[in-house]
């Protein structure tokens, strides 16, 4: 990463073609003849004062060099051949200086040769008279020396030199290498306009100026220059398809599949309509046209006279004998008998043996209770408080990744050998400072001006003097940064132009010097870091449209923070302290510093996410208290009889509502000891919704057994209604909880973390619930039975008062609630008219929610988890806003082999020679479509790197003393001594010879003991400006060396990064995208890859969501099936409540698409949990329907009557009232997560359970299970 691109390389070779010249004192002309082997300027007239050598502007004869001179200037330039304009001095600094720009290039042989051919002609051509022109002369030292000069160069020269160097990549900084050497030139014109700029005294540029002219004047006598070009795609000189993408090799490769997968659509008129949406729509129509043509033959054929007399027997066989098989005509006149002696007969339920033996069961349990209230208490109560001892050992799981990432997750793996074999990913903190937008004229101000950049550097150093302390240690940013030459913390700031030292701003020129670096900051020594690396203006400007970087309206300032593979070491504990002051400091300091200045201020820190979650914890305790207490409040009032002044006080219902909500309460507890006990860390969630469910649950159970004890015969002893309530109600309790249990159990095997513990918790508390409901309530309900009968007041018990001696449990009326569903609510539905529009209503719904369902999102916005006062809210904002860069991405390679037998080395490399299939230069194709491959630019590789480095070619890199030991570059110590501006030369490495001859390679490529032995040198290499290419630094991190020496690198990464992610739905398709694309090129190349990046341990659960989400639901949904099929024995009813449940959820899944919810592990638990809390609406009121008798109106109208009141009042309205109060939620993810969808799922669930369902029984409803038989039968066969 570190490259001092300190050269503006034709300033260098400018310089070289004047150095060792000779005094031409006799020559007058100033180069105005211009002919073959003619000069137009030769030698060295002056020595500037930044030290830039410049020519004499004196005309010369070109002279024949030397048999030792004229090899070497043709191993470099070729094209020159006899006489030359260039003395052996002078060719030599050219050698010396060209060595700068090769490492940046030697990857495209083309554009190379077309490269140093330019400086060739200009240094030593021996035409060089016919298209150089000296224009100018200066005064240098006494001197005239050139000041200005025309060099004449074809158009045709120009754009084949463009155009074969215009790709070619400069790995390290993961950008084009004409980023470094022509200021990201667009076309040749602005490529020479570069060079030839003449450079201030101690600026970057050449020592004279250039004016490239494309033409020349037939009576001047001069000509452009026009050596032939080598374009890319040349076999001879080949350069890799990432270099070169326009080959015809590379044309013929197999092209990246990046295209977009286009969802099916029909055109409806000028309409285009999803091909989902249509279907469902011609299947809705079909299904109503069928169901309306049904129900109108059904009316025709009910009118006539036959169908009437027939429908006395369809009474019987539907009410009575049904269930078996319809009796034979014969049998008529048997039945009508039966019918007329109705009023004389009484009812038996012909159950299953599941429900007869809980009938039995709860018979005697019963009669149990009521004798023993306080010994059935007592005891339920002694084994639940026992599980709470657990608690004890009660934890919370607050860490993302142990949330949300199941221990066999692919992603968690693939991160786990990131970090071990590489390093971990660093810690990111980051300021971003922008100005306030102008919202009338919707724009934003500059960031970039005098002001703001002397505050930054204010800013920055109240961040510098941080220091935190951790167990007594002093921890500055110094202690923690990330340094990548071991020296200066890599701070990406706009201050690094100014190597962060405030007293470099006026010595630079201010403002003027950060706009020019925004164009020059990967060639001007002035703009490299003071992390020696140049600094990319998009990574530290926000708010620019293009590359505008002077109209940014954002600072962004990044510290990157050392990183742990030990979370609870002490590395890692250091940096969180820090952190945690960092974020102080902005709260308390910069904060009122910014906004005093009218600028705004957004921060973050690593921990910051993990901080603010516990925050978001306690944040809404308050809110859910309330919650629970309004419904507390709603079940005292909904429990106890209708109020009269002269009794409420003992009719009323307050400390039973109160236990009940208690016991609700323990059985949670109950579940989280259990778990605890067992090492189960608990979750936020487990704690926001379990109790919800629970209380939902309980409720239901709670109304519906104080409900049935109050509809039992007044005459009948306690005993006896105590039991026949439980018989009553029991079985379809029994049924409705233990679907939900095994619902809740099937969660568990899930791989997710949130969601497989939310299930074993949601499990065993309900079903600790509903063992506390039939065990200790029963109890309670019986000694407040007890307590009212003896006229004791509700809450104080021990106070006895005289009332009203009628006063009683079973002896109240039916409310006002039971009354409207009998004799209101359900007489409406029993019309068929009514029954046309429901079926309507609900199938459409239905079907139109399974459209919308396919347009919900996945994802969970980081926003909506966050209180609504918290900091990173508006810290995702701007980064949403500003950010013009996405995160990193390695490609991690597994086992590579470097082996010369291999060929993984050209599979994997992108330089000349390589594969044009080849891994990076895949890579390179897939950053060319960023909009589908989701990947911004090419990829940082190592591998090229280190093959340019140890190249011959790249003399000045890899090369050895006489004792074989590794020496580094000329501008390095100890090669030369540090000095003020430059190191100067001691001559220790003068006998330095390159590691390698052409001859000692195999197809230029080392052999596995080259490449074993210089791969060390090469990572521990500092890169400078006489060798960019040095790996220190840049890839240190990138190749793990342990266990390399067998010829297999067991872990190496190629660093990219994705395009600005602004939306969940970015992140999920990114990761999907780079998975994809990783995988097509492993199966390709049969090499190991695999795409890392930080965030996708986080968001790979979005990939497969629909996946676990449909599998969770069918499970839970079958489940409940399953165990109403076992129960009741009745496949006919079980559909049905399989039916409805579907519709429930299918139609929450709808209004998750209208209300913009995503889908994610809430919405998912949220969706399991909906099947549970609908089985109350559907069990019920089934099992009552199927004992009821009389006709399918009748038992529909029955069972409402029956349970349409409880449910209503047990469920509906006690968790409306619950539920509504989380709409004054402080943070966002109460709102629509749980008041959205559980207020959703409660209207949902009361539309289909007292409106749908009873339509459905009416219509479609199984037989009943009641028979008539005769007064005088034994009591004990019969059941209410």
């Amino acid at each position: 990463m570190a490259i001092r691109q300190g050269f503006l390389f034709l300033q260098i070779f400018l310089i070289s073609s004047s150095v060792g010249a000779q005094n031409l004192s006799n020559a007058t002309t100033t180069g105005k003849r211009h002919s073959v082997d003619y000069c137009s300027m030769y030698g060295i007239c002056g020595t500037r004062s930044d030290g830039k050598v410049v020519n004499c502007p004196y005309g010369s004869p070109a002279v024949k060099p030397d048999d030792l001179l004229s090899s070497k200037i043709q191993s470099l330039c070729p094209t020159i051949t006899g006489n030359v304009c260039c003395t052996e001095a002078q060719f030599d600094t050219l050698r010396t200086q060209v060595q700068q720009a090769i490492p940046f290039l030697v990857g495209c042989p083309a554009c190379l040769r077309n490269f140093l051919n330019l400086f060739c002609e200009l240094t030593c051509s021996p035409n060089q008279s016919l298209f150089i022109n000296v224009t100018s002369v200066d005064d240098v030292g006494g001197n005239l020396t050139v000041g200005g000069i025309y060099y004449f160069v074809t158009d045709a020269f120009g754009k084949g030199l463009y155009e074969s160097c215009k790709e070619v990549k400069f790995g390290t900084m993961n950008s084009k290498a004409l980023q470094f050497i022509g200021a990201g030139a667009q076309n040749f014109k602005d490529w020479f306009a570069f060079i030839g700029r003449k450079a201030a005294p101690h600026g970057p540029g050449s020592p004279y100026a250039i004016m490239f002219r494309p033409d020349a004047t037939e009576s001047s006598g001069m000509r452009p220059m026009n050596v032939s070009t080598y374009s890319c795609g040349d076999v001879s000189l080949g350069c890799s398809c990432g270099d070169c993408p326009s080959s015809s090799v590379c044309s013929k490769s197999a092209s990246t599949n990046t295209s977009k997968k286009d969802s099916c659509s029909v055109k409806v008129g000028t309409l285009m309509v999803k091909c989902v949406d249509s279907i469902l729509a011609v299947l809705y129509i079909i299904l109503i046209c069928v169901f309306f043509g049904w129900g109108l033959y059904h009316q025709i054929k009910e009118r006539k006279p036959t169908y009437r007399t027939k429908s006395v027997s369809n009474v019987i066989s539907d009410g009575v004998l049904y269930s078996h098989n319809r009796e034979k005509d014969e049998n008529l006149p048997m039945q009508i008998h039966m019918m007329q002696d109705v009023p004389q007969n009484r009812n038996r339920v012909q159950l299953s043996a599941v429900q007869r033996y809980m009938t039995n069961f709860y018979r005697k349990y019963g009669s149990y209770v009521a004798r023993h209230p306080i010994m059935v208490l007592l005891s339920s109560l002694a084994v639940v408080l026992l599980l709470c001892l657990g608690l004890i050992r009660f934890k919370v799981e607050t860490r993302p990744e142990k949330l949300w990432v199941g221990p066999g997750s692919k992603a968690a793996q693939e991160k786990q050998f990131f970090d071990r074999h590489l390093a971990p990913f660093y810690r990111i903190e980051q300021l971003i400072l922008a100005t306030v937008p102008d919202h009338v004229n919707s724009t934003s101000p500059k960031i970039v001006t005098e002001d703001n950049i002397r505050f930054l550097f204010e800013i920055q150093k109240k961040v510098d003097a941080i220091r935190a302390n951790y167990s007594g240690l002093m921890v500055s940013l110094q202690d923690i940064c990330m340094k990548p030459l071991d020296k200066d913390c890599a701070t990406q700031s706009v201050l690094q132009y100014f190597k962060m030292d405030l007293k470099n701003f006026d010595d630079y020129g201010g403002v003027d010097h950060l706009n020019y670096c925004f164009e020059h900051y990967s060639s001007a020594e002035q703009c490299m870091s003071a992390f020696k690396a140049p600094l990319d203006p998009s990574t530290v400007l926000g708010g620019f449209s293009g590359n505008d970087y002077s109209g940014a309206s954002a600072f962004i300032i990044t510290y990157p923070v050392n990183n742990a593979v030990d979370k609870e070491g002490n590395e890692t504990r250091k940096a969180v302290a820090w952190e945690k002051t960092f974020i102080q400091l902005a709260k308390d300091e910069l904060l009122p510093m910014v906004q005093s200045r009218n600028l705004t201020l957004a921060f973050s820190s690593e921990s910051s996410i993990e901080e603010e979650l516990k925050r978001e914890s306690t944040a809404d305790a308050i809110t859910i208290l309330v919650s629970y207490l309004v419904m507390f409040a709603y079940i005292s009032l909904t429990l106890g009889d209708t109020l009269h002044p002269s009794s409420f006080y003992i009719s009323s219902k307050v400390l039973l509502g109160l236990s009940g909500v208690i016991l609700v309460m323990l059985s949670v507890l109950g579940s989280v000891g259990f778990f605890s006990v067992l090492g189960e860390k608990s979750t936020l969630i487990i704690m926001e919704v379990i109790p919800f469910l629970v209380l939902a649950v309980g409720v239901d159970n709670m109304c519906i057994l104080v409900h049935a004890v109050k509809r039992q015969h007044p005459d009948l002893s306690f005993e006896e209604r105590i039991s026949d309530a439980l018989v009553e109600v029991g079985p379809s309790i029994t049924l409705a909880s233990m679907s939900e249990v095994l619902a809740f159990a099937v969660g568990s095997f899930i791989s997710m973390p949130a969601i497989r513990v939310f299930s074993m918790f949601a499990a065993l508390a309900v079903l600790l619930d509903f063992l506390l409901q039939v065990t200790a309530f029963v109890a309670l309900i019986v000694l407040d039975s007890l307590r009212a009968e003896d006229k004791r007041v509700d809450c104080f018990p021990c106070v006895k008062v005289h009332a009203n001696p009628d006063i009683g449990i079973g002896q109240s009326k039916p409310g006002l609630l039971a009354r409207y569903m009998k004799e209101v609510h359900a007489p409406i539905l029993s019309i068929w008219g009514v029954k046309i529009v429901v079926i309507a209503i609900f199938v459409g719904f239905a079907l139109a929610s399974i459209a919308l369902s396919t347009r919900i999102e996945p994802g969970l916005e980081q926003e909506i988890v966050l209180p609504r006062d918290s900091y990173l809210q508006g810290y995702f904002n701007n980064v949403s806003e500003y950010l013009r860069i996405g995160p990193p991405l390695y490609f991690v390679v597994k086992n590579y082999n470097y082996s010369s037998e291999s060929t993984q080395t050209n599979q994997l490399c992108s330089i000349s020679q390589c594969n044009s299939d080849s891994l990076l230069n895949e890579i390179s194709k897939a950053a060319l479509v960023p909009d589908t491959s989701y990947i911004a630019k090419p990829a940082a590789s190592w591998l090229d790197d280190f093959l340019v480095w140890v190249s011959p070619e790249a003399f000045g890199c890899c090369r050895k003393f006489t004792n074989g030991s590794y020496c580094p570059p000329d501008d390095q110590p100890p090669c030369c001594v540090p000095g003020e501006s430059s190191c100067v030369s001691v001559g220790t490495c003068k006998d330095c010879t390159t590691c390698f001859r052409h001859s000692d390679l195999h197809n230029d490529r080392p052999s596995t003991t080259q490449f074993r032995e210089k791969l060390p040198w090469f990572l521990s290499s500092l890169p400078s400006a006489d060798c960019a290419k040095g790996g220190h630094g840049a890839y240190t991190s990138s190749v793990e060396l342990k266990g390399y020496n067998n010829g297999i690198i067991q872990a190496s990464s190629f660093r990219t990064y994705h395009t600005p992610l602004n939306k969940q739905i970015d992140y999920v398709n990114s990761m999907r995208a780079a998975r994809e694309f990783s995988s097509r090129v492993s199966d390709s190349l049969k090499i190991e890859i695999f795409p890392y990046s930080v965030f996708y341990m986080f968001f790979e659960q979005y990939l497969h969501i629909w996946k676990t989400a449909l599998v969770n639901l069918a499970i839970a949904i079958g489940a409940v099936f399953i165990v109403c099929l076992v129960i009741t024995s009745s496949l006919w009813s079980s559909s049905i409540i399989l039916l409805v449940l579907a519709m429930i959820v299918v139609d929450l899944m709808g209004v998750m698409a209208i209300l913009n919810i995503q889908l994610n592990a809430l919405s998912v638990v949220n969706l399991v949990m909906a099947v549970g809390i609908a089985v109350e609406f559907c069990v019920h009121m089934t099992h009552s329907f199927s004992v009821a008798s009389g006709d399918r109106d009748q038992r529909a109208k029955e069972a409402l009557g029956t349970m349409g009141a409880s449910v209503f009042s047990g469920i509906t309205l006690t968790k409306l009232v619950g539920v509504i109060v989380l709409c004054f939620s402080r943070t966002e993810v109460f709102v629509i997560y749980y008041f959205r969808m559980y207020l959703s799922l409660v209207l949902l669930g009361f539309f289909h359970g007292l409106i749908f369902l009873p339509v459905v029984l009416s219509i479609f409803g199984p037989p009943s299970r009641c028979s008539i038989i005769e007064q005088g039968e034994d009591r004990s066969s019969t059941s209410s």
